[in-house]
């Protein structure tokens, strides 16, 4: 993947981020604040607990940091999958968002 194409994939998945954040609080009382910096996501929800989300454009890479910890991951073509094989973005970012606020959240890839 060029570093062109990997801008292209990683804005899309910051702005889906973004989207379901506005989706989520739309439908819930979640109260997600989402900030975008660069190439950065920031989620602060109402209990003051965070996930950061950011590119890492030299390894192309995402990264998520959560209260779970923190995690890489890479484009497969198709989706954006852990590089431990542990899974793919959306599923952790719905399963570590609804840890840190005690209530099932869904982030999908259509927003």
């Amino acid at each position: 993947m060029t570093d062109s194409e990997f801008m292209d994939k990683a804005e899309t998945l910051l702005g889906q981020v973004e989207a379901c954040c506005d989706r989520i609080n739309d439908e819930t009382d979640a109260d997600i604040d989402n900030q975008r910096v660069g190439g950065m996501v920031t989620l602060t929800f109402a209990n003051g607990s965070q996930i950061i989300v950011n590119m890492q454009k030299p390894l192309h890479e995402i990264w998520m940091a959560a209260k779970a910890g923190g995690f890489h991951y890479k484009f497969d073509g198709t989706r954006w999958v852990d590089t431990k094989g542990q899974g793919e973005f959306f599923a952790h970012l719905s399963r570590y968002a609804g840890e840190q606020v005690a209530q099932p959240l869904v982030f999908s890839p259509a927003g």
